[in-house]
């Protein structure tokens, strides 16, 4: 599975100032969500949006027709070395958008459009190219394509269409709003390569309080190649099936609501100073895997993020910003025989347990300079088997036990272009060596983006 995702963060007054025109309880949505949006107010995340002035008659009400389109494009490129050979590097760094291989990696080129429909609408749609690392082959695919509401009562709002699951604090981030060029290790065992994604609703609701306070449910399908711990297709399973499992195609079959994806999020942030901001939140999915009829999986975790910027910073710098998470995984393993061999071997049915986290700080200590240190870790319990009769989570790529710590020094030589050197201490139980890689990364922002929310 190979992917590729969107572009830079974008400022806070910008994300503000873009928001549409719309009722008082949805613009004070907008306004509220600034205290949660972290990213944007960072000084190293790329700016580039442009305020779309709306027209706005007595009680919030648009008086005129709002269609208007926004195009950008946008590019990632990575080049690096590594103690391992490309097929270990594969293993290692596992998310699609991740420096792959020694030498150059195209990590993705993205053409994305937004629009204001009318005074209930606003849609997006993200089309994304990038390169095979190992062949060379060039895909093409729908990333995001969803519409939102904008005027909804009581606070609430709908989206629906083709998008990345609100789970935690990066994985309906796109990569180049990520502080580092990779994707943490957590995500890419219990999301897949391109993260948590596929064609659904969610219902959002605002908290009518001082401070920002959101609670969301949505339900999308859980089969297809974004969907790793759930019911996947053929092509997970051959090239990172969840403990050695085999895909059964009669448990792939919607019959019921409990066939479906499940997903829920708690957030909430606070300025509790003018310098300070505070934000956390507990996340939740439940849904089908496809080791048999009944199996399930459910995933859970918790996030949190802490930020200081000066008062009197100099165009956002200095500041400081504490980010975590920590995920959890039950996968439900079906009973299932491995017939391929002379002698068949029983696969008892199991609950696959694994857990992992990630923290990293980021300080920008002069205008366009910034350096980083992360640390993540990875484990569980409950026997992976690797083919002819033997079960060892140790030797599972996408289980062992894992531990990674990244310095990264990061320079944005424009609101449109950013530079990152970034590397990485790898240790896995599943390989006799540690492994030493060093990745150089450019990007670069053509065109009006819009604001991610954070």
């Amino acid at each position: 599975m190979r992917y590729a995702c969107s572009l830079v963060a974008l400022a806070a007054a910008l994300a503000a100032a873009n928001a549409v025109a719309q009722d008082p309880a949805a613009n004070r949505r907008a306004a509220l969500a600034r205290a949660a949006q972290a990213q944007p107010a960072d000084p190293n995340a790329n700016l580039g949006a442009v305020p779309v002035a709306q027209t706005s008659g007595q009680g919030g009400s648009l008086t005129g027709p709002l269609t208007q389109l926004d195009i950008s494009v946008d590019l990632m490129m990575a080049v690096g070395a590594s103690s391992a050979r490309d097929g270990v590097i594969g293993e290692l760094q596992g998310g699609a958008h991740d420096p792959r291989k020694r030498g150059f990696t195209l990590q993705q080129a993205e053409v994305q459009m937004n629009g204001a429909v009318d005074p209930w609408f606003r849609g997006q749609f993200v089309l994304v190219t990038s390169l095979d690392a190992d062949e060379g082959e060039t895909i093409v695919e729908v990333e995001e394509a969803w519409l939102t509401t904008q005027q909804l009562p009581a606070n609430m709002q709908l989206k629906a269409g083709h998008y990345l699951t609100d789970f935690g604090r990066l994985n309906q981030i796109h990569p180049h709003a990520w502080d580092y060029q990779d994707q943490p290790v957590v995500m890419t065992r219990f999301f897949g390569a391109d993260g948590l994604r596929a064609p659904g609703a969610r219902l959002s609701w605002l908290a009518p309080t001082r401070t920002y306070f959101e609670a969301l449910i949505g339900v999308q399908n859980a089969n297809g190649e974004t969907l790793q711990s759930f019911l996947a297709n053929d092509e997970v399973y051959e090239e990172r099936p969840v403990g050695g499992r085999f895909l059964d195609e009669d448990a792939r079959d919607l019959r019921t609501l409990g066939d479906v994806l499940w997903h829920a999020r708690l957030a909430t942030a606070t300025d509790f100073t003018p310098a300070h901001t505070l934000g956390g939140g507990v996340s939740a999915a439940f849904g089908p895997n496809a080791t048999g009829v009944g199996a399930d999986t459910v995933i859970y975790g918790a996030d949190f993020m802490y930020r200081w910027r000066a008062i009197d910073n100099r165009r956002g710098y200095p500041f400081f910003k504490l980010q975590g998470e920590v995920m959890a995984r039950a996968f439900d393993a079906a009973a299932q025989v491995d017939d391929s061999g002379a002698t068949p071997v029983d696969l008892p049915s199991d609950t696959l347990e694994d857990w992992g986290a990630y923290l990293y700080a980021v300080y920008g200590f002069d205008v366009g300079w910034a350096v980083g240190l992360r640390g993540e870790i990875c484990s569980g319990s409950g026997a992976s088997y690797l083919g002819d009769g033997e079960f060892e989570r140790a030797g599972d790529p996408w289980r062992a036990d894992r531990t990674r710590i990244s310095p990264m020094l990061s320079y944005q030589t424009s609101e449109y272009s950013r530079v990152r050197l970034q590397y990485n201490w790898d240790d896995s139980d599943h390989l006799d060596d540690v492994v030493h890689s060093l990745w150089l990364g450019f990007e670069i922002l053509i065109g009006p983006h819009q604001p991610h929310s954070y």
